[in-house]
């Protein structure tokens, strides 16, 4: 954990955005895998992680606006426990770690907020994305399930967004961490990516990886000879030359900041001329976005950069034609590039993505697209130093995306299909990198990961 001043700081931020009432924050519950005494490996709710960084399930947090206290409510354990799991830290204990006097059991705490509604005091919470968890506040608080939802607290979205949107110098160490850890899993996989090799071999290596040095993978990889497939989970292939193996992925430090890396490589480790070309396009995309990364900067703007030289570069190929800000503009590069830049990155690997994505990727100055591919654009909003973002570009030839466009006719001034069905075989190529904004620009985290075609090569071939 980090030291119970950073705890406290933070629910004191917390304090000054938010009027008068109680903050509930659940923490998680153990969910079981197959029945109720195997478990699923515990992972806690980040929110709670973020204002009471206790690692343990069945946990709430209360932050008492109008009196200036915190609760942790919560059971000590018995002789049961012990038997299973041996001496555990009292919840006295526990709360003193993270800067908390007050603590309660866990059946105390329908009585405390039965007082609290009974003296008409405002509830703030945040959506709840477990059923447990919806199921249990729903009682507790004496609401229909199916209507909670509709009394989150917009008030305690916005302010968390505001401050979990800023990374402090203690979290970019340990998004870094994670990123470092992500080296060793995706160059142990450029090594492994050779013809014969089933996937699955090389997912298993990398998951591997992620637990042996610190905890599970941030999201399921994404690993496919069929990159063309956005988010592929199937691994049941095997790779074959002339494919390029699309690896997607990323791992949690032990305090849950996440890393979320992707590298493209050539199945035997060299590329051949035409997975140059369009190889060297996106990483021209990733390299020319990232100079554009800086505060004051819409990242729409950004992703527009991606958009713009993607377009360029298929122009150079003959795949587009026309004006290429015009061709953005009108959404053609779109058959190339039907999803976003880049998304907020820290304790979620989509990060806050549970109180909303439009809440934190957008606000009053900026509202998503209605565009087909920007659209999926889950990040437009002003960069300011502290932002994590993801930038990852890519470009992809889908074969049903390819085939609806030309029987429609989209686009003709600025496709050219007769090119285009010369590359329907292709696959995907995506390039992603995490990304810190600074006091007047940016820099890629944590130890660098091959992505010029000559370290590509290079590391494929130790």
């Amino acid at each position: 954990m980090f030291s119970p001043e950073t705890y406290l700081a933070r629910r004191n931020a917390l304090r000054k955005e938010v009027k008068s009432g109680l903050i509930l924050l659940p923490g998680n519950t153990e969910a079981a895998f197959n029945y109720p005494a195997n478990p699923y490996l515990f992972r806690q709710d980040s929110n709670f992680s973020y204002f009471f960084g206790l690692d343990h399930p069945d946990l709430v947090g209360v932050i008492d606006l109008d009196n200036g206290v915190d609760y942790i409510f919560g059971n000590d354990i018995d002789i049961d426990d012990i038997i299973w799991m041996g001496p555990q830290p009292s919840m006295t204990k526990l709360a003193e770690s993270v800067a908390v006097k007050n603590t309660a059991t866990s059946g105390q705490l329908a009585e405390f907020l039965s007082n609290a509604i009974h003296k008409s005091r405002q509830l703030h919470f945040v959506p709840f994305y477990r059923g447990e968890t919806i199921l249990l506040m729903s009682h507790l608080l004496g609401l229909n399930p199916l209507r909670i939802k509709d009394y989150v607290s917009m008030e305690l979205v916005k302010a968390i967004v505001k401050l979990r949107s800023i990374k402090s110098e203690l979290e970019i160490a340990e998004i870094e961490k994670a990123v470092d850890i992500a080296y060793l899993m995706f160059t142990t996989g450029m090594k492994m990516a050779k013809a014969g090799v089933k996937e699955q071999e090389i997912v298993g290596a990398m998951e591997g990886i992620s637990i042996a040095h610190g905890r599970p993978v941030s999201f399921p990889i994404i690993l496919s000879i069929n990159g063309q497939i956005l988010h592929n989970h199937h691994h049941e292939n095997y790779l074959k030359e002339g494919r390029m193996l699309v690896m997607d992925g990323g791992t949690e430090s032990k305090l849950l900041y996440a890393s979320d890396i992707t590298r493209t490589v050539p199945v035997g480790g060299k590329f051949n001329q035409r997975q140059k070309e369009i190889y060297e396009i996106v990483l021209k995309a990733n390299l020319n976005s990232i100079a554009a990364t800086r505060p004051g900067t819409f990242y729409k703007d950004c992703h527009t950069v991606a958009c713009e030289t993607i377009a360029s570069g298929l122009k150079e190929l003959g795949l587009m034609k026309g004006d290429v800000k015009e061709a953005v503009v009108a959404g053609a590069h779109a058959l190339f590039l039907p999803h976003g830049l880049g998304h907020m990155l820290g304790m979620d690997v989509h990060d806050m993505e549970g109180l909303g994505q439009i809440n934190v990727g957008y606000d009053e100055e900026i509202q998503p697209s209605t565009q087909f591919g920007t659209a999926y654009l889950r990040m437009g909003r002003r960069l300011q130093p502290g932002f994590v973002i993801t930038n990852e570009p890519g470009i992809y030839f889908i074969p049903e995306l390819i085939d609806i466009w030309k029987s429609e006719n989209k686009f003709p001034e600025f496709i050219n299909y007769q090119k285009v069905d010369e590359y329907r075989d292709f696959g995907g190529i995506r390039i992603e990198d995490d990304i810190l904004v600074t006091a007047d620009s940016c820099r890629v985290l944590g130890k660098p990961i091959p992505k010029s075609v000559a370290e590509v090569e290079a590391t494929m071939g130790m």
